[in-house]
């Protein structure tokens, strides 16, 4: 049987319909149910065993990144959340999905205005760290940023107590993708270069690059000259691209 995702909505959360490609092309199944369905049935939730929190501009960021989505699912559904994540279930929260998190206090830590003070919105490259098995296998990803509001922020003694656990799960990196457009690594100046980390022993990830926006080869910034360097040398050009991995992992876990 295939694990069932359930996709949240609403409210300005609009990476539902990547997400669910996503999940699909990676075998699994998954539904976009919006937040007042489940605000009225909390109990949906026992039909799923993958929750994702997409990215968007929830309430407009009128209050922050991701702080209205979270006190609403906080102050609504936390026992709900609880109970799911009492079960052997993995979650993720991607992009604003990952303020959402904080906000909710499912993860630790915020996510701030960049340094830079702009909205950016390209590839960068990561490293995997630690363990989780949205990223099992995999050491070098290359996903896209979109937000303004990207900085991860805490103190240094909790940053220690992340990184001692093993809880951080994703750092920028310079590599290829970076490398080709000749960009700094670190997109929004994160502490320790953080882009993701987990909770609940690597089964929650919160990140803010995308996955579900580097699903195909074609997408990325270098795709034509690593096309033309495959051909010369005789290789197959892939279809798809890292992102697509990610979501692998996910069904996998439940195979």
């Amino acid at each position: 049987m295939k694990p069932r995702t359930l996709i949240f909505s609403g409210y300005g959360l609009n990476s539902e319909d990547e997400t669910k490609v996503a999940f699909t092309l990676a075998g699994g199944e998954a539904d976009i149910v919006h937040v007042n369905d489940l605000l009225e049935s909390p109990k949906l939730l026992d039909r799923y065993q993958i929750i994702v929190f997409p990215g968007g501009f929830s309430y407009g960021d009128d209050t922050g990144s991701g702080k209205a989505y979270g006190r609403k699912v906080h102050h609504h559904l936390a026992s709900a959340l609880d109970r799911f994540l009492d079960r052997d279930t993995l979650m993720a929260g991607i992009c604003n999905g990952f303020q959402i998190l904080t906000n909710t206090g499912i993860l630790p830590g915020a996510l701030i205005a960049n340094t830079s003070g702009r909205f950016t919105c390209r590839y960068v490259d990561l490293d995997v760290r630690g363990t989780s098995p949205w990223l099992a296998g995999l050491s070098r990803l290359s996903f896209v940023v979109s937000h303004g509001e990207g900085r991860y922020f805490d103190t240094e003694k909790n940053l220690d107590k992340l990184e001692a656990a093993g809880a951080v799960a994703l750092t920028y990196a310079k590599g290829e993708t970076a490398s080709y457009s000749g960009l700094p690594a670190n997109p929004n100046g994160s502490l320790r270069a953080i882009a993701g980390i987990t909770g609940f022993d690597g089964r929650v990830i919160g990140l803010m690059p995308h996955p579900e926006r580097a699903l195909f080869f074609a997408s990325r910034p270098d795709a034509s000259a690593l096309r033309e360097a495959l051909i010369r040398a005789g290789k197959s050009v892939p279809k798809f691209a890292d992102g697509l991995a990610f979501f692998k992992n996910a069904v996998r876990y439940f195979a």
